[in-house]
């Protein structure tokens, strides 16, 4: 159970509840990375898939793993999932497809964040574009499928890690009750790498 509100999120903790309930079962790691996030498949060199978020940020790690949640079989022995990326900058087009793609990573992201006690911020991402984003929009839209995740359920690692993180931040549990929580509704689900 965590007590003390300074060490109520640690880098320490989240990534043991994601390594506690995916390293075995989807050889997958949380890793904490430098100035950007990255999704690494295992490799010869290192035989484990790295879920990488930047400059150990909490909310980081909670946004990478939102990723990785919803990312199919296959886009997961891709870097960075095959995904594109566009930075800053972007214009009224590529801003519109960045927000399509965000919603569902970030609406996890959302209750991710809200299993562990903290306040959700979403996140447009461009912060040089010459398109005036409507931020409150985009929230809405991101919270309006948080909502649909509850109702409809959300995807199995999804949802072993959300389970985990609850028991942990909102229910009381050891790191190791909580784990063993996730882990056991991850392997009911027969979810693999």
């Amino acid at each position: 159970m965590v007590s003390d509100e300074q060490e109520r999120w640690t880098l320490d903790d989240i990534m043991a509840l994601f390594d506690g309930v995916f390293a075995v079962q989807c050889q997958t790691r949380l890793v904490k990375g430098g100035d950007e996030p990255l999704y690494r498949p295992a490799t010869d060199q290192t035989p484990y898939h790295q879920v990488i978020f930047a400059r150990g940020y909490f909310a980081s790690a909670l946004h990478e793993i939102s990723h990785w949640c919803i990312a199919g079989e296959k886009r997961r022995l891709l870097e960075d999932y095959g995904y594109w990326y566009l930075p800053d900058g972007r214009n009224a087009q590529e801003q519109q497809a960045f927000e399509n793609a965000e919603i569902a990573p970030q609406a996890l992201e959302q209750l991710f964040t809200q299993a562990c006690g903290r306040t959700f911020h979403v996140s447009v991402d461009n912060l040089g574009g010459e398109v005036e984003v409507d931020r409150d929009a985009f929230a809405q839209r991101v919270g309006a499928r948080a909502q649909r995740y509850l109702a409809e359920g959300l995807p199995p690692r999804a949802n072993a890690f959300y389970i985990a993180l609850a028991r942990y931040y909102q229910q009381g549990n050891t790191l190791e009750q909580a784990i063993a929580a996730g882990r056991a509704l991850l392997e009911a689900t027969e979810v693999s790498a």
